[in-house]
């Protein structure tokens, strides 16, 4: 089977709140609808097949996986002492070639020491990031890019302007932008705004032409479509995705209660809006757009939502075939380590004058 694949996806099949169920349902789905693409399973054998039918599609593998690494699990410890689990195994497999990629909806912070420590970072890049795709909402059916999304509380300089390569790379490739729009999350427009970090970071990337870099924006206007990527700090990226997911949920569930509950003329006005309001509410189900993509490990890592349902898992598998259809990830692997290798020759050139 493996030998025929056009790629294979290793899938965390014990992670997440509704695991196992959800997660072998959008498995199952995505065998079924990408046949030349390799789904493997990871998990307690037992448990994953009380959830599977009967017609098995032939490209969806099981790996029987012994151990599950928990929510309350430390992540450090958990990936070095569960080497049995669904998580570590399903890493183990992609950094020795047995799969292309892999996903989870799992520990947020196992699955990162799992990228890091087993999968492996790029030469070049010193903080990899966790990068969100999110609903433009001046524009349904378009999404734009928040990285860092939770990955590293702090961040230099350095890392935000490597956030901004990684993210511009990402939204001309995958989502075929042209010359994408990155932008800086900051508490104001102007280039004299926020921390030192992010003054340095800002003339970093008003200094460099490869970069379509736009300037500064404020948290209230990142939905409206004024950037492609917005590139931020883990800990502020992280606060705004959590504010955004928890905004939509309760939008969409006060404007469906409203017409739910409502008189005769609000179910009649919501008739007749019915096609415009379930493409808005469409465009802020972030079932619908995959996972954070783990960016700067040397192979395509995805972290599905805790409570990702069937349809997040189909799509997050979708969106790891998009990224190694276009090689986005080695691409970017060879820009860095050219990046690093000049760097060490611009130091030691300057140590030779010292």
């Amino acid at each position: 089977m493996a030998e025929t694949s056009k790629w294979r996806i290793a899938v965390d099949g014990m992670g997440g709140d509704q695991a196992p169920a959800e997660i072998v349902a959008g498995a199952v789905e995505a065998a079924h609808h990408f046949p030349d693409v390799e789904i493997q399973l990871y998990g307690d054998e037992s448990a994953l097949r009380d959830h599977m039918p009967a017609d098995l599609p032939t490209n969806l593998a099981v790996v029987h996986a012994p151990e599950k690494i928990t929510s309350e699990d430390e992540p450090v410890k958990a990936i070095r002492q569960k080497k049995g689990s669904s998580m570590v195994m399903a890493a183990r497999a992609v950094k020795s070639g047995q799969a292309d990629a892999m996903l989870s909806a799992g520990n947020s912070g196992a699955l990162l020491s799992s990228g890091l420590l087993i999968v492996g970072r790029m030469k070049g890049i010193e903080r990899p990031a966790f990068m969100a795709a999110l609903p433009n909402l001046s524009q349904p059916g378009d999404n734009w890019l928040l990285i860092d999304s939770g990955a590293n509380s702090e961040s230099k300089a350095k890392h935000l302007f490597q956030y901004a390569q990684m993210g511009q790379a990402y939204a001309e490739q995958v989502q075929g932008k042209s010359f994408a729009r990155v932008a800086l999350l900051n508490n104001g427009a102007e280039a004299s705004k926020g921390t030192e970090v992010l003054k340095a970071a800002h003339q970093a990337l008003s200094q460099n032409q490869a970069i379509n870099f736009t300037g500064n924006i404020e948290a209230r206007d990142v939905l409206s479509g004024q950037a492609d990527v917005v590139v931020a700090d883990g800990f502020t990226g992280n606060a705004v995705l959590k504010s955004i997911e928890g905004t939509a949920s309760q939008v969409m569930k006060v404007v469906t209660d409203a017409l739910k509950n409502g008189n005769l003329s609000t179910k009649l006005g919501g008739l007749l809006i019915k096609k415009q309001l379930k493409d808005t509410l469409k465009s802020m189900d972030y079932n619908q757009v995959g996972g954070a993509l783990l960016f700067g490990v040397k192979a395509p890592v995805i972290k599905c939502h805790g409570t990702a349902n069937a349809k997040n898992i189909f799509y997050a598998i979708q969106q790891a075939i998009q990224v190694l259809d276009v090689e986005v990830v080695p691409e970017l692997a060879t820009r860095f380590a050219e990046d690093f290798k000049r760097e060490k020759a611009a130091q030691s050139e300057q140590d030779k004058g010292e």
